[in-house]
């Protein structure tokens, strides 16, 4: 399989972040952060700097991976001003991803509501009445430009936004009608936090067609607590899931790329030893 790593989950420094994946034979780069700007953010010469680096040093972009939509709400609408930055957004990084030979630009999700669907009363007393109608019409210019740019866009499961789960990432797509254009990006650590089972639970959702890039990492989640404790890859609460996963991403033939998402620190803030740390056991499951 594809393996690679979210460059700045080593370091925004591109250049030791690419040498860093040259000791683990990583060739996939994810771009989020690069120096201190974010992508999309980016002038011209920088890219054109990183994309002779990457390419000098046999590194193939994955995914650019900008937070595009994050923090909008329910309350927010097509074309308004929050909404036509994010946009605005989408078009720089898309132009970036077409300089960098990237295949996919990430998107995210509008803020989480909580109860999105209900029965036996729970429909009238609970729900947030409206809020997943929103979600489509706030997809669908995004949907539209990138089939304009041929490009297609990955929405990442998130912790806190409207998509965090395997079933509601494949539910917008359909009601988009987007799957040619718009894939899922899968981050099954994010889904724990909606108590989604990784395995077969949410993977089997994204059978057919819907996965188009993997994060993984490792956590333990306490939902009631409302804390998140990152920790090395294998020990926290997907650790046994990880096997069965890199199973069926093998029987179904997966061909995208699989990047470690290096959040976990070992207690000091230096997110290059946790990557250190995690690295080989993902390479033995996953490589």
């Amino acid at each position: 399989m594809k393996l690679g790593v979210i460059c700045d989950g080593i370091s925004r420094d591109l250049n030791h972040a690419v040498t860093v994946m040259d000791e683990f034979g990583l060739d996939h780069a994810e771009l989020q952060f690069v120096g201190d700007k974010e992508v999309g953010d980016h002038p011209a010469e920088e890219i054109r700097r990183m994309d002779r680096l990457l390419r000098d040093r046999g590194k193939m972009v994955s995914c650019l991976s900008r937070h595009v939509f994050a923090g909008l709400t329910t309350a927010n609408r097509p074309g308004d001003a929050d909404h036509s930055r994010h946009m605005d957004a989408l078009k720089r990084v898309i132009d970036m991803a077409h300089v960098l030979g990237a295949p996919l630009v990430r998107i995210m999700s509008q803020k989480k509501e909580q109860i999105l669907w209900g029965h036996n009363g729970a429909e009238t007393w609970n729900v947030a009445h409206g809020a997943w109608n929103t979600m489509a019409p706030m997809m669908a210019p995004a949907v539209d430009l990138a089939r304009a740019e041929g490009l297609t866009l990955v929405i990442e499961t998130g912790n806190g936004t409207m998509i965090n789960s395997s079933h509601t990432a494949r539910r917008l797509i359909d009601e988009l009608e987007a799957k040619d254009v718009l894939k899922v990006l899968w981050d099954p650590a994010n889904n724990c936090w909606c108590h989604e089972t990784a395995y077969p639970d949410g993977y089997d959702e994204l059978r057919g067609g819907y996965l188009g890039h993997i994060h993984l990492k490792d956590v333990r989640v306490d939902t009631p607590r409302a804390t998140l404790t990152c920790t090395r890859f294998g020990d926290g609460q997907l650790g046994s899931f990880f096997e069965p996963i890199a199973r069926a991403l093998r029987r179904d033939d997966y061909r995208g790329v699989i990047s470690l998402e290096s959040v976990f620190h070992p207690g000091n803030g230096d997110f290059e030893a946790g990557f250190r740390q995690s690295i080989r056991p993902f390479r033995s499951i996953f490589g």
